[in-house]
């Protein structure tokens, strides 16, 4: 044997010596398993003898010329005899790691770290993180509630846990507390919720997106922060914006990461949200980001430190890291009991200026310190007035709709509607109507053309101040409207119900709108077909699919869910699509037929 080879009773030959001395060994063992022990072993000593002394072993490294390190659990008598053995360099006690706490570069640099020197925690506040889930038990993140919609979090602790990372990212960034370790977010008290809409992969729908946001609003959350969206606009989730300002919530959306022009994309591409586009340690603009006229403000994206899943940290870039900058900042402002639309005004009142063009910055680089300190009393809320849908179309003759939703300090208010063929100017004004207070007002028009697409808008004006409403459309019926409709089920209630659909959702999107089109352009020679063959087949399948139409149209009316009402709209027209290609197929059938006659 080599004076270098080392057996287990050599190295722990003084085990013994240690255990005649102490006498209580046993004693002192059975009141609790000892702490983990560090022994560290000259370079050519071998684990072996080290790993059968110990209880249990939990790491083994070896550093090569520098030495060996076993760390388990260990007898204490066997404690002793490595203490004493030549070849153990050192036996130390374990020692616990925590994750330093640090401020972020995007959370110093919109001022969020003075608001904290000042004592402003965002307390009172509170955000919806919409997105992939937030992990309930993460370190530095104090998760209040939530829930999930069309996905949920298999192993987590609560449905609306994070499989995936994003959510906890944008999380930690909103709001995460001055607790010692990890980071802190531009806000450090606001209350957090997680919503999660989102799978493992990060992908999900826009009507889950409509769901979360709904949810988020119901329960009276101050700021909803989205950080996602997709090309293409989707109806119901743009009403489930307009829902959630309308209960007082604050929408704020990351405006994408296609890096050019005109591509901010939904639900950031909506009037309702606050569109945030992401900017570098330089103040220029991350060459990610989405830029357009649709564009808010900006807020730090790249290169952003934040909580991740497993209780961990991450450096992820996006317009998704910039928008919850301005979520917490928001929640700041909320939480001083100042509304969603004294909010959105101050920080965009308060962006800095960092010599970007509009269509990179919108307002300004957010500037949390100025917002909440810069000045304590709230903006005045301006005149504002939103557009509704037309009700009552019929081939002459529809009632235009609006809602005066801001009525700044004004006495009174006058409100009217500017309308004309769609592609035109609007030339048109219907006589002024004179408001007190906020809510909706109507005017009639008749003598329209039949068959023809209108566009109109409201509009609010009051001493010096003005406002107008984004621009809705309609289309007339032509020579009586619903041909196929009136063709299989005739004038009544099924009729009425359709053209309200029609009205309210169908004409409300730029897709439904082609489609009503494309019903007038072919269906009046299919309902002349279907008016003859009264006891036809198709007319029977027809007159069915009609009515299961009604039948849901009027369900639509009558439901409050948001949700529930763009399903039943994707149904609705669905079938109304089918109700189409069985009339036109019936009606090529029957023509043939009287043409081979």
């Amino acid at each position: 044997m080599s004076d270098n080879d080392v057996t287990r009773r050599r190295l722990l030959r003084g085990t013994a010596v240690g255990a005649a001395t102490t006498g209580v060994a046993g004693t002192a063992i059975a009141q609790g398993p000892p702490e983990r022990k560090v022994v560290g072993l000259t370079a050519d000593t071998p684990f072996g003898p080290v790993r059968q002394a110990a209880d249990e072993v939990h790491h083994e490294l070896d550093f090569d010329r520098t030495g060996k390190v076993l760390v388990g659990r260990f007898p204490e008598e066997a404690i002793e005899g490595l203490e004493r053995n030549p070849h153990v360099r050192y036996v130390e006690d374990e020692q616990r790691a925590y994750a330093l706490q640090t401020v972020p570069w995007g959370v110093d640099r919109v001022g969020a770290d003075v608001l904290h020197d000042e004592d402003e925690t965002g307390s009172g506040g509170s955000i919806a993180i919409v997105d992939t889930g937030v992990q309930v038990d993460h370190e530095s993140l104090t998760v209040d509630g939530g829930e999930a919609f069309g996905t949920s979090c298999t192993g987590c602790e609560e449905p609306y846990g994070d499989d995936n990372g994003h959510g906890t990212h944008c999380a930690g960034t909103a709001v995460a507390p001055d607790n010692d370790v990890g980071v802190v977010g531009v806000a450090l008290e606001s209350e957090l919720y997680a919503v999660k809409v989102l799978n493992s992969w990060g992908s999900g729908t826009f009507s889950d997106v409509a769901a979360g946001v709904e949810w988020a609003a119901d329960q009276g959350i101050d700021v909803i922060s989205l950080s996602l969206g997709g090309d293409s606009p989707q109806q119901a989730l743009e009403d489930a914006c307009q829902y959630a300002v309308d209960q007082g919530s604050l929408v704020v959306a990351a405006a994408g990461n296609d890096g050019c022009c005109d591509s901010v994309g939904y639900p950031a591409a909506y009037d309702t949200v606050v569109a945030v586009s992401s900017t570098n340690d330089d103040d220029d603009i991350s060459s990610f980001s989405s830029r357009g006229p649709e564009v808010d403000i900006a807020a730090p994206g790249s290169a952003i430190y934040s909580t991740y899943t497993d209780n961990g940290y991450n450096t992820l870039s996006g317009t998704s890291m910039a928008c919850p900058h301005v979520a917490g900042a928001a929640a700041h402002l909320m939480g001083d009991d100042q509304s969603n639309t004294e909010a959105r005004e101050q920080l965009f009142d308060t962006a800095e200026d960092i010599d970007l063009d509009d269509n990179e910055q919108g307002n300004g680089l957010l500037d949390a310190q100025e917002a909440v300190l810069g000045d304590t009393d709230p903006p005045e809320p301006g005149l504002s007035v939103s557009t509704d849908s037309a009700t009552g179309v019929s081939d002459t003759t529809a009632t235009l709709n609006g809602t005066l939703t801001e009525f700044a300090d004004a006495d009174s208010v006058e409100v009217y509607f500017e309308w004309g063929e769609a592609g035109g100017n609007l030339p048109n004004e219907t006589t002024p109507q004179t408001l007190t207070e906020t809510g909706s007002f109507d005017d009639d028009l008749a003598g329209l053309s039949e068959g023809t697409d209108y566009e109109f808008r409201a509009v609010a004006e009051a001493d010096d101040d003005a406002d107008t409403g984004l621009t809705q459309s309609f289309t007339t019926d032509s020579e009586g409207g619903c041909f196929i409709t009136t063709a299989t089920a005739g004038e009544g209630k099924t009729l009425n119900s359709l053209r309200r659909f029609r009205d309210d959702s169908m004409s409300a999107t730029p897709i439904g709108r082609g489609l009503v089109d494309l019903y007038y352009r072919i269906s009046p020679p299919i309902a002349t077909t279907l008016e003859r063959h009264p006891e036809s087949r198709t007319v029977r399948a027809v007159r069915a699919i009609v009515d299961r139409c009604g039948s849901l149209s009027d369900e639509q009316a009558a439901t409050d869910s948001r949700t529930k009402s763009a399903s039943l709209g994707v149904a609705l027209t669905t079938l109304y699509v089918v109700g189409i290609l069985v009339g036109a197929g019936g009606h090529a059938g029957i023509r043939l037929r009287e043409l081979l006659e």
